[in-house]
């Protein structure tokens, strides 16, 4: 080897040297916040069969299959949200009473792990600028598909949550350890009002969406259906304004045979409340999601009061 080479070999590893290589529970902690989006996103999954979750969805294009295990397409546009980047976000400054109309979502607006009746892992966050409230992905999905429009009401700031079951020592964890997603938003005044006036109107077109597609079912590619269905159950329960959002989906069926294929799904709830110019997107995991989230709706209510323009 040339004293040029190994002059360079030398160099690398005093470089080396001075790396800071990431510990493994530092890895593990940023693969969890990548994938943080596509765990809640994991939650709209519409049919479970035989320990299997199978997604029937209508594409735009025949040529491109669903996904075996898939929520909602990812959506496009200024109304989505930006991807994680995997770093921690820093804590931002404290903001004074003064503050203007159009400040940013502060930390302690969110829930917190306490409020919760399981251990969680550490919260992960995101802070973001110029989302859509995004009330349901695949709503939007049903929208689209029918030609309606497909875009959520804009936001000024926003912030969002995840909790995850605590599995200590563990590098991946299933959807299913998702405990709670939470999304505030600042808003303008006219958004606030519309979301929840023209809520019936955004529901309309998907009270009864068939959706037909390709699923592979036991090792084969069959045609199979599920309808979907969007419907206010409660409102006015927590803070200004508050709606309780209830998506069902019926038992898949073989196009062919018409045999069901697996079991009836679970109902997948959202809550929407808002405080001033703050509107919080909450929704939970596991059995007594509705009562819970009413519990945490009012519990995010009284956590917007200080940060929420005007103040309670």
């Amino acid at each position: 080897m040339r004293d040029d080479d190994l002059a360079f070999v030398e160099l690398v590893q005093r470089e080396l040297g001075d790396v800071r290589w990431p510990e493994p529970i530092e890895i593990r902690a940023r693969a969890r916040r990548r994938s943080r989006r596509t765990a809640v996103a994991a939650l709209a999954v519409l049919t479970v069969a035989s320990a299997a979750a199978v997604v029937v969805a209508a594409r735009p294009d025949p040529a491109e299959p669903p996904s075996i295990v898939a929520g909602p397409p990812p959506a496009s546009g200024p109304w989505s949200a930006p991807p994680a980047t995997g770093e921690p976000e820093p804590t931002p400054p404290r903001r004074s009473p003064m503050a203007s109309p159009a400040a940013e979502v502060p930390l302690d607006v969110l829930l917190q792990p306490t409020d919760v009746k399981a251990k969680t892992e550490a919260p992960l966050t995101e802070a973001g600028l110029g989302e859509g409230v995004q009330l349901d992905a695949m709503l939007l999905y049903c929208r689209k598909l029918q030609g309606q429009p497909a875009d959520w009401e804009p936001s000024r700031y926003s912030r969002s949550l995840t909790l995850l079951r605590n599995r200590p020592g563990e590098a991946e964890q299933p959807p299913s350890d998702v405990l709670l997603n939470q999304d505030v938003y600042r808003v303008a005044p006219d958004v606030a009002q519309r979301i929840f006036a023209e809520m019936a109107e955004v529901l309309a077109p998907c009270r009864q969406w068939r959706s037909s597609g390709p699923i592979l079912w036991q090792g084969k590619t069959i045609s199979a259906q599920a309808v979907h269905s969007w419907e206010e159950v409660d409102r006015n329960f927590a803070g200004d304004e508050s709606v309780l959002l209830r998506h069902t989906v019926t038992q898949a069926r073989n196009l062919d045979t018409g045999k069901p294929l697996g079991e009836v799904p679970e109902p997948d709830s959202t809550a929407v409340v808002r405080v001033g110019d703050l509107i919080s997107v909450i929704r939970v995991g596991g059995a007594g999601a509705e009562s819970e989230l009413r519990r945490l709706a009012g519990v995010a209510a009284d956590r917007m009061c200080a940060a929420a323009n005007p103040r309670c």
